[in-house]
């Protein structure tokens, strides 16, 4: 049988007093899901969008996209991840990576591979009803998920480096990888994983697995390059990380990444004018984006729907784009795009 084509998400804010408004219109774009973003010192609370957002909207799914295990207690994000899915009917998907800049805006660190393998075994333990084991040695249950009697909610890693993409195979029900959108990275990304899983002892067919996407429809292929490299810089900073995160790349492509991660401004996140944007050149946003005109983008997608991802997560324009222009890349992605990603 043909594998369905991939659920198809967008990745936003949440705005708050316009979010439920935004879900809404990204539901009748056809959009499959909307993501949001949690950190807390640029953002409104991810749980409480995404809670308003569930009574705006019929069948549209629902994350985080994603959060991270610093700033909450493993029980209190499953809770918070539980609550969407009661308000929601069962939509909601908690996206978790090791953090970025809700973890650097209040100066503290991602932790380690095997401590984020901890997080996730502990909040899944969570999310099923269990007794769990906390670091501090205490025995823990969720009462009221345990009654609840709710679908669990999935647990979506997000994973850039080896390391992760296997705590993500091992611990998690899927892997979200943020390695940009060239094949040959993305097809590396899909054996490691499936590997990994198979390696615990796990079915390599039971682990869903998707991307994260920096995706710009433009008619100038010159501005859409443009209109992208801020949030080029947020993924690919990701793979500039340490040695091993840039597993997979181009050579070529390896060197830009580390001299992003080196550089990155944080105090400029998502933004194209920041200093660490100035190695991002076209020919690296050729490869490691999706930005041109609709058919161009038609075509790159064409590439990636052939390893059959279980969803694609669209990452837009960079938080520099002005309104009128981001506006304009979700309509043609919309009514250009998205229509010939369903109908593939």
């Amino acid at each position: 049988m043909k594998k369905p084509n991939p659920e198809i998400w967008m990745i936003t804010f949440p705005i708050p007093g316009a979010f439920a408004q935004m879900a809404r219109m990204v539901e009748e774009n056809g959009f499959d899901g909307v993501g949001i973003v949690d950190t807390q010192n640029l953002a409104a609370d991810p749980y409480s969008e995404l809670c308003l957002a569930a009574h705006a909207t019929k069948h549209l799914k629902l994350r985080t996209s994603v959060t991270n295990p610093v700033t909450r207690h493993p029980a209190v994000t499953a809770s918070a991840i539980a609550t969407v899915q009661a308000e929601s009917g069962g939509r909601a998907v908690l996206g978790i990576g090791r953090g970025d800049s809700a973890v650097a805006k209040i100066g503290e660190r991602a932790p380690s591979s095997k401590d984020f393998a901890r997080y996730i075994s502990q909040v899944q333990g969570f999310l099923r009803g269990e007794e769990v084991t906390l670091d501090n040695g205490y025995r823990s249950r969720n009462e009221w998920i345990a009654r609840a009697n709710l679908p669990k909610v999935p647990v979506d890693v997000a994973a850039t480096g080896p390391r992760v993409i296997e705590v993500g195979a091992t611990f998690a029900d899927s892997v979200t990888f943020a390695v940009g959108a060239d094949p040959e990275r993305l097809t590396w990304a899909v054996g490691h994983a499936r590997n990994a899983r198979e390696k615990a002892g796990l079915d390599p067919s039971t682990l869903k697995l998707g991307a994260f996407l920096n995706v710009v429809v433009h008619p100038d292929i010159a501005r859409a390059r443009t209109m992208a490299r801020g949030t080029v810089g947020v993924i690919a900073h990701f793979s500039g990380m340490s040695r091993g995160a840039a597993e997979g790349m181009r050579p070529e492509d390896r060197a830009v990444a580390q001299k992003v991660g080196e550089t990155y401004d944080m105090s400029r996140h998502t933004r194209g004018d920041a200093g660490h944007a100035q190695f991002i050149d076209d020919a690296f946003v050729d490869r490691f984006a999706i930005a041109g005109p609709p058919a161009y983008c038609v075509k790159r997608f064409a590439e990636l729907l052939k390893l059959g991802l279980d969803h694609l997560i669209i990452v837009g324009p960079g938080g520099d784009v002005a309104a009128p222009d981001q506006m304009l890349h979700v309509a043609l992605f919309a009514k250009e795009v998205l229509p010939v990603l369903k109908s593939a």
